[in-house]
């Protein structure tokens, strides 16, 4: 059964219960969740070995490449709440002038709405259409906002999205062409995330922030499913992921986690490492002092709007995976994630958002520290589609009336 199947039917899905990922403690599913009790994340848990019994790698292999070939490892259990735009799988894009001659860059530009966004929203607001949520407001830097619009209108869910004043116009625009009301916010995204939560306890709306309902890890695992399918189910030597809220990254470290329990994998793991800018590296600053939590990040600022979070609520899961995969949390300066996007465009046509140009900056820098080697296979992950951000003006003019040499062009 596809994701435009049988609208009558459920599908096999395989979810047991959620648990909280700071105590463990166990929740029912296919109930309306927030955080936990402890306040930190919700996980869903699934019976891997039944699902191993009724799902085979070939049986996968044989599906259509995109996001939903991974259903009985996702938690939309009724075909009809799937609210798909045509989430494809994206492909690994080798840079080896700008990068290395191993460097890939998995291009989530292609997405819906042309963001990853799309992958962690279209599951959260699948399960919010089937758990009944008829109001959803979240806070955002621009490419999240723009995928909860698409989505929530096409799944008939009223939205209502706060964004930074300073917020790309693109996605400002975008957001509100949607669908959703979407306001700009003289402030930060954590403090447009605290007027959420204000409205939210008041009951005027279901938030969505970053990792404040349990779904948008689970769609955003996929991109480490893709991508063990991608390499032959073996995965690369290190992952380059821009962190802002972090939930990309805790979901591949998931997602890897449930491929061994299925036996489809092995135990070697890519070292991780959580690309910040140096404007706002909470993250950074708190792996560095061997903390579990990152204090939040003040007088934020970067270019790349995606990764400037203050403060992260699934900042310790963060900083475990980082730790446990014996990667890093690196911050980049300003001019060199600006060179590095500058430069994969000019050399190898490969046009990244700010947030991707900042892995490739850190790449270079893992690599001038001996973090990496330069010949190791790594996977930067391209968060959006760079023509979605301001680009500097390159051209010339030309008079018609009073044409130069042309050889000289």
């Amino acid at each position: 059964m596809t994701a435009t199947g049988n609208l009558d039917e459920d599908r096999e899905t395989f979810v047991t219960h959620l648990e909280c990922s700071l105590t463990g403690e166990r929740y029912e599913a296919d109930r309306l969740h927030g955080l936990s009790q402890a306040g930190r994340p919700l996980l869903v848990r699934y019976d891997l070995a039944a699902l191993g019994k009724a799902l085979s790698r070939d049986t996968l292999a044989a599906r259509p490449t995109d996001l939903w070939r991974w259903r009985e490892l996702l938690p939309v259990r009724k075909t009809h709440s799937i609210v798909s735009l045509g989430e494809i799988e994206t492909p690994l894009i080798p840079i080896p002038r700008s990068g290395g001659p191993k460097v890939l860059v998995k291009d989530e530009g292609r997405l819906p709405t042309g963001s990853f966004k799309a992958r962690g929203l279209v599951m959260a607001v699948a399960m919010a259409k089937e758990l009944g949520v008829k109001r959803i407001a979240m806070p955002t830097n621009g490419n999240a906002g723009a995928a909860l619009a698409a989505y929530a209108t096409r799944a008939g869910i009223e939205t209502v999205v706060l964004c930074p004043d300073d917020t790309p116009e693109i996605n400002v625009r975008e957001i509100a062409a949607q669908g959703a009301r979407v306001y700009r916010v003289n402030g930060l995204i954590d403090e447009c995330g605290a007027i959420v939560a204000k409205g939210a306890a008041e009951g005027l709306w279901f938030d969505f922030s970053t990792l404040k309902e349990p779904y948008r890890i689970e769609g955003k695992k996929t991109m480490g499913l893709e991508l063990a399918a991608q390499l032959g189910w073996r995965l690369p030597k290190a992952i380059f992921y821009p962190t802002g809220g972090g939930t990309g990254l805790i979901g591949m470290w998931k997602a890897f986690d449930e491929l061994e329990q299925l036996g489809w994998i092995g135990s070697e793991r890519p070292k991780m490492f959580a690309v910040q800018a140096s404007g706002c590296a909470p993250i950074v600053r708190a792996f560095e002092a061997g903390e579990e939590h990152a204090e939040r990040w003040e007088n934020a600022h970067t270019v790349a709007a995606g990764i400037r979070v203050p403060k992260a609520v699934g900042d310790f899961l963060i900083l475990r995976a980082v730790r446990e995969s014996g990667g890093r949390a690196i911050a980049v300066e300003e001019e060199a994630l600006l060179r590095a996007t500058a430069e994969s465009a000019l050399q190898d046509g490969m046009l990244l958002c700010p947030e991707g140009g900042a892995t490739l900056a850190a790449w270079r820098e893992a690599v001038a520290q001996g973090w990496v080697e330069a010949d190791d296979e790594v996977v930067l992950f391209n968060c959006a589609n760079g023509l979605k951000y301001p680009l500097p003006d390159r051209s010339t003019t030309l008079d018609k009336n009073n044409l130069p040499d042309l050889a000289s062009l």
